[in-house]
């Protein structure tokens, strides 16, 4: 079996099992009360925790993209993440950190500045059109993810001829821009929650396989969003055990990384499906 790749700081990492990357957020507003850290004592026990209950990579973000959060100013952002990568640099130099952000300065600085490893960007470079042209200069892995219009706007896009076939069809036109550019190491989001009502997000998980045709590591990001708690009819807080079934669901059916809240039951959830991924 041929497995694919992601070279992360000069280590290749091979995905022949999955990644859970844990979330650490150093936001005021994101939906998930339990994942806001913004003390530097905070922002250190998170990291403690992820490392701790088996996460291979963190995804740091300082912009929230729930659909009704406010817009937020490159030098907010920035302030936001400074603490937070000065620490992962410092004190955690081998815990790869993936950057959450759509601008390419912010991009550029975590990079240089403070040796991020990955860029994570939601908006797959429609928000600053000098994200592609940045991730190729940078030379680092990127997130390319779905979404249409901006967070603020993103619930009023979700009109598709075809749901699959229009966010493939994107996926393939995005992913050809960037190979043109010379970036080879692209990760597939779907963006589950964005620009998506609470059946599409059900529809595109149903067809997760057909991702498996852009021959690219898959990342599907459903910890604790509205997907789950409002069809359970329940709250982000009461949502785990959902978030847990979909996750299973989703690395039965192609899944290279879990982007998640709770590491410790991403993590045990992949060392139970594993036996049954080498057979798939």
């Amino acid at each position: 079996m041929k497995y694919q790749t992601l070279n992360i700081k000069g280590q290749l990492f091979r995905l022949d099992e999955p990644l859970v990357m844990g979330i650490l957020n150093v936001t005021p507003d994101s939906f998930y009360e339990g994942s806001r850290k913004q003390t530097d004592a905070d922002i250190r026990n998170r990291i403690e925790e992820i490392i701790r209950e088996g996460g291979d990579l963190i995804d740091l973000g300082g912009y929230s993209s729930r659909p009704d959060a406010r817009e937020v100013s490159p030098e907010e952002e920035m302030a936001r993440l400074r603490s937070a990568l000065k620490i992962l640099r410092d004190e955690y130099p081998d815990m790869p950190v993936s950057v959450d952000t759509f601008r390419a300065d912010i991009a550029r600085r975590c990079v240089e500045e403070y040796g991020a490893a990955i860029i994570n960007d939601i908006s797959g470079g429609e928000l600053d059109p000098a994200m592609f042209a940045a991730v190729a200069a940078l030379r680092v892995p990127y997130i390319l993810m779905h979404m249409r219009g901006t967070p603020q706007t993103m619930q009023s896009h979700c009109d598709y001829a075809n749901l699959t076939a229009d966010i493939l069809q994107y996926f393939a036109r995005k992913v050809e821009q960037l190979h043109l550019l010379g970036v080879s190491d692209i990760i597939i989001d779907p963006g589950f929650g964005f620009s998506k009502t609470l059946e599409q997000n059900y529809e595109l998980m149903s067809h997760l396989d057909d991702f498996r045709l852009l021959e690219k590591p898959l990342l599907v990001g459903i910890s604790r969003k509205s997907m789950i708690y409002k069809r359970l009819d329940c709250t982000p807080a009461e949502s785990l055990n959902g978030t847990t079934v979909l996750n299973t669901y989703a690395l039965l059916h192609g899944a290279n990384i879990l982007r998640v809240h709770d590491v410790k039951a991403a993590v045990e959830a992949k060392r139970l499906i594993a036996p049954f991924i080498h057979y798939l």
